[in-house]
């Protein structure tokens, strides 16, 4: 279903932060080529659930993470994977940009953008028994206003006022037309959504403590969370979708070492594990007992450059970085010959891709490479740096450490576990180089959240104001034409300037065993637990 405009324009689609995919990409499994292939992508958004046969319901998935949890509130930015399954979302994105309700029933405009209903679904409730109303739904939308920290506020800022003119209808007054409001409605807990909503009766209990007691109307309720070993939920037996979920309950394992994260997975120590590197991906392609889902996505994985501290503040010194690695060495060192090279913001078969952004793109040059750093020494300044990234990407590290050594600069790696990575490395913006990934399919907002001056997920403090411009008209804008054009320009303009170094398409992928069915994911790996089940016997 596309939610229309009672104008009858389309609503534009949503936007899934860090979220997922290859627009157009089949869903059903595509197999892999030779070795040296480029990897394929295999059932991107999840499995065909025809195909699967009838869900059984009971027992308990395992699920291994590449992180632990740092809270479920949605005014904090962290990853979490369990937070959609105690909450779900107000809206759901469809790979192609289209819409689908959720827990709102319907959201439309009649103003081209300025003035926005949301319709709710009757009879719904939180799991502590209270409703799920539109008054709930201000009160979670004022607190991404109040916060300024939080990953939403930038789009809960566009609110002008909030009403409900009756319990299941909340009407949005934004002091400008947007084209793309509903987008925010729909996103992943990390990239910041304003469509996970708490109970207002928890938060008025447990206060600054909700992070550690969410209590959602999802599939899921909270049980227990013992810190850096496990998270407990159980079966919701008052969902509002009738039959879901099947699962009795979910447990989830931070698992932040890969080798022990895969291990688990291959030896059925889990049931399902989010592989946020190359190695979990390929060997689970080659393993015949799991299936593994994967979609590379736009952007994917990159280098943040620290636009605020030398070298980095020179333009020059950013191309020289992107010069001096060889793609195809990276692939054959790091990514078993099966690499998906990027050198641009959106991926080639992308409606907002054009050929002149990947020929502004700077190619391999070594020489050229070791010219500008040459200059920069001549003129004062320093080249040396220190690369900053996780514990996994060691070898990684020294990779870039020994191309950078071939253009005479001298590199410092300094390794962190992920979850201390993200919040002090990237969140701190504590770093010179630094590395990440982060896929998505639809750009708005999650473009803006990278390239914008203000965005949540600019770590490395890029600003120009004629992109701001752009990515604001994008927003804004009703025609699809123009908001095309304008991601365009945007794409071509991140080419010019070079905040970011993209290498390769993302790697996040799910890896499950057989008996897992039911997944319905984006490529971020982000969930809809209510139709997961488990094929196996009761009890087991």
């Amino acid at each position: 279903m596309r939610l229309r405009a009672r104008s009858s324009r389309v609503v534009a689609a949503m936007a899934v932060a860090l979220s997922v995919a290859l627009l157009g990409a089949a869903c059903g499994e595509v197999k892999q080529g030779a070795p040296g292939a480029t990897i394929q992508p295999i059932n991107p958004y999840g499995g065909n659930f025809a195909a699967e046969g009838t869900p059984k319901r009971g027992g308990t998935l395992l699920v291994g993470e590449d992180r632990e949890i740092i809270g479920f509130d949605p005014t904090v930015q962290n990853q979490n994977a369990a937070a959609a399954a105690v909450y779900d979302s107000l809206l759901k994105a469809k790979p192609d940009g289209t819409v689908e309700p959720y827990l709102a029933k319907s959201m439309d405009t009649s103003d081209n953008g300025l003035t926005w209903t949301m319709g709710l679904r009757p009879d719904v409730k939180f799991s502590d028994g209270t409703p799920f109303d539109a008054q709930a739904v201000i009160i979670n939308t004022q607190r991404h206003i109040d916060k300024v920290s939080s990953p939403a506020h930038a789009a809960a800022s566009l609110i002008e006022s909030m009403t409900a003119p009756d319990p299941l209808t909340v009407v949005f007054k934004l002091k400008q037309p947007m084209g793309d409001f509903a987008l925010n409605f729909g996103g992943a807990f990390f990239g910041g959504t304003l469509g996970m909503i708490i109970s207002p009766a928890a938060l008025k209990k447990y206060g600054d403590q909700i992070a550690s007691h969410p209590v959602g109307a999802g599939p899921f309720t909270f049980v227990s969370w013992t810190r850096d070993s496990k998270l407990e939920l159980a079966r919701n037996p008052d969902y509002w979708q009738p039959g879901m979920p099947y699962l009795d309950g979910i447990e989830f394992r931070p698992l932040p070492d890969t080798e022990t994260r895969y291990s688990s997975m291959q030896n059925g120590d889990v049931d399902m594990i989010f592989g946020g590197y190359n190695q979990e991906l390929v060997r689970g392609l080659a393993n015949p007992n799991l299936n593994v889902y994967y979609g590379p996505g736009s952007a994917g994985e990159y280098m943040y450059f620290n636009l605020t501290k030398a070298p980095f503040n020179d333009r020059n010194m950013r191309e020289a970085i992107i010069r001096a690695i060889d793609l195809r060495a990276l692939s054959a060192s790091q990514y078993n010959n099966q690499m998906v090279p990027a050198k641009s913001l959106f991926i080639e078969d992308s409606p907002f891709h054009t050929q002149a952004a990947s020929d502004e793109w700077p190619t391999f040059d070594q020489a050229k490479a070791k010219q500008l750093v040459d200059a920069y020494r001549a003129s004062g300044g320093n080249p040396d740096f220190t690369f900053k990234t996780t514990t996994a990407r060691q070898a990684f590290a020294e990779f870039i450490q020994a191309q950078m050594a071939a253009i005479g600069i001298k590199v410092d790696v300094k390794t962190y576990d992920l979850a201390q990575f993200s919040s002090s490395v990237l969140q701190s913006n504590d770093f010179q180089l630094t590395s990440w990934v982060g896929p998505f399919d639809y750009p708005d907002p999650a473009v803006a959240r990278i390239l914008s001056t203000t965005g949540n997920g600019n770590y490395g403090k890029y600003s120009n104001p004629q992109v701001d411009q752009w990515l604001t008209d994008a927003a804004e804008t009703t025609d699809p034409a123009q908001r095309t054009k304008d991601y365009q320009q945007v794409e071509l303009q991140v080419g010019k300037d070079l905040p970011l170094a993209f290498f390769t398409r993302s790697y996040l992928s799910t890896i499950t065993k057989k008996d897992v069915k039911g997944i319905d994911r984006f490529i971020s790996r982000d969930m809809w637990w209510a139709t997961t089940w488990l094929d196996r016997p009761s009890g087991q």
